[in-house]
């Protein structure tokens, strides 16, 4: 597949009514991974599809959900994950992740997620601080699971640690509640985009995880800035400069000298053309 027409399908998945989760997952493949066809998403899908298929038929409740998913996923099909795969870029990759059976949290989640939505199960993505883990039920009888350890059922007292070790901060009721498609896609990008800022060598990466944040529905306006710096960093430097003066005009009437501070860097980045 094209680039162009893979941003335009993932632009089009984004913005659709109800998005799909694996589609948008399986394209952030395909721009890491450009073996990753038409072909090769089918078949994730298909593995999907038939581990669906494995669930027992007629669960009832979040506690025969979580179990059975945890059975399956967790102890049959070995999905888990571990803290070397915080280093990997494929732990971030749904195609990767349904191949190795290892993951970061919010893609194991991804495989939980497709998998039990499938069977018809009532599951949702939570973002906790942190650490991305699977929801069954309403709020007022949640049940909260942990796919990178198994599928390892989280106490009040489980959920409280993973939030203050996160952020020093205690649990609120907003940080339970169902991550929306737009949302765990935006995540898995920065994930993505935080392992790129770290590894130099990698800025590619980092500039196609800017660049399909800026086609979800909703971003920050600094990402702009973002992706203009990483042009620079990459030797662009006609069209990084060009994007700092873009963000330039649209901060300059709430930020002024923020602005102008950003317009030095353009006129920088242009100088290193001559």
């Amino acid at each position: 597949m094209h680039e162009n027409d893979r941003r335009s399908r993932f632009a089009e998945e984004a913005r659709a009514e109800r998005p799909d989760l694996a589609t948008l997952c399986l394209l952030i493949g395909a721009e890491a991974d450009p073996s990753l066809d038409e072909a090769g998403m089918d078949a994730a899908q298909i593995e999907l599809d038939r581990l669906a298929g494995l669930l027992p038929y007629g669960l009832r409740g979040p506690h025969a959900w979580a179990a059975a998913l945890a059975d399956l996923l967790g102890g049959r099909e070995g999905f888990h994950g571990t803290p070397g795969d915080y280093q990997n870029l494929e732990a971030s990759l749904l195609h990767h992740v349904l191949d190795r059976r290892r993951g970061l949290p919010i893609l194991l989640s991804v495989v939980w997620i497709e998998v039990a939505r499938r069977a018809g199960a009532p599951v949702y993505g939570v973002a906790l601080p942190g650490h991305f883990v699977v929801g069954f039920g309403d709020l007022g009888e949640q049940l909260l699971a942990d796919p990178f350890a198994a599928g390892r059922l989280l106490t009040a007292e489980d959920t409280e640690l993973l939030v203050t070790g996160a952020t020093g901060g205690p649990l609120t009721p907003s940080m339970l509640t169902p991550a929306d498609t737009p949302a765990v896609v935006s995540r898995i990008l920065n994930n993505i985009r935080a392992w790129a800022a770290l590894r130099p060598e990698h800025s590619a990466v980092a500039l196609w995880a800017l660049d399909l944040l800026l086609l979800l529905p909703s971003h920050p306006a600094r990402l702009r800035y973002e992706r203009a710096q990483v042009l620079v960093q990459r030797g662009d430097f006609l069209a990084g400069a060009t994007e700092m003066e873009t963000y330039a005009e649209v901060v300059a009437a709430v930020e002024p000298t923020t602005a102008e501070t950003i317009r030095s860097q353009a006129r920088a980045a242009r100088a290193r053309l001559n």
